[in-house]
């Protein structure tokens, strides 16, 4: 029996520490692909000068305890508006659903959304759109928030991940248009994990 129990224990570190290791992974390539992306020419948001010497974006270290399992919460009937922007632009959302999840023992929730013209495109129609702000804006991160993008879950649950959080391009300069998160995306804590703020703006 207690030969049984030991597998059992074993098994069950070994399963978690898989887990572990493919979300870093997962992590990792997330980090990779928006410093290749910002290192093209061609789709960088990057100012010409800051492409010059731009070499990697600034992340926090990989921390898990801000990936966690959200229970999601389909909302119906949500009526559609015009979601505030850095410019005079206003896209059509509509509140698809909320998060609800803990970190470090504080229960937060976030709205996400769902952008009208996009579910027109076989690519976005299940895209979600999940703006936020934290405690850390305008010290470690950019003061205009931070976005994750995500996909309809199939179930009532879905991970959410803020080491893969990343910045509005009006975090890099130039002329572009951002949403600002709604004020009700305000989370009471400092969310140390994801993208840093741009050191040259």
């Amino acid at each position: 029996m207690k030969k049984l129990v030991l597998l059992l224990c074993c098994l069950i570190t070994a399963s978690n520490a898989f887990s572990q290791d493919e979300a870093i992974k997962e992590i990792n390539d997330f980090i990779e692909e928006q410093n290749n992306h910002f290192k093209d020419p061609k789709e960088s948001p990057l100012l010409k000068e800051d492409l010059e010497h731009f070499k990697a974006l600034a992340y926090y270290p990989i921390d898990l305890s801000f990936r966690v399992k959200a229970t999601f919460v389909r909302t119906i009937g949500e009526q559609p508006f015009a979601m505030e922007t850095s410019t005079n632009r206003r896209p059509i959302y509509v509140k698809y659903g909320e998060l609800h999840f803990e970190i470090k023992g504080k229960k937060l929730k976030l709205n996400v959304y769902q952008n009208q013209n996009l579910v027109f495109e076989d690519e976005y129609k299940d895209y979600l759109f999940l703006p936020f702000t934290d405690l850390t804006n305008g010290d470690t991160t950019y003061g205009g928030g931070r976005y994750i993008d995500m996909r309809i879950p199939e179930k009532n649950t879905i991970i959410l991940d803020f080491n893969q959080s990343y910045n509005p391009y009006c975090a890099y300069g130039g002329n572009y248009s951002c949403p600002i998160p709604p004020a009700e995306n305000n989370l009471d804590i400092a969310i140390t994990a994801g993208v840093k703020k741009f050191k040259a703006h």
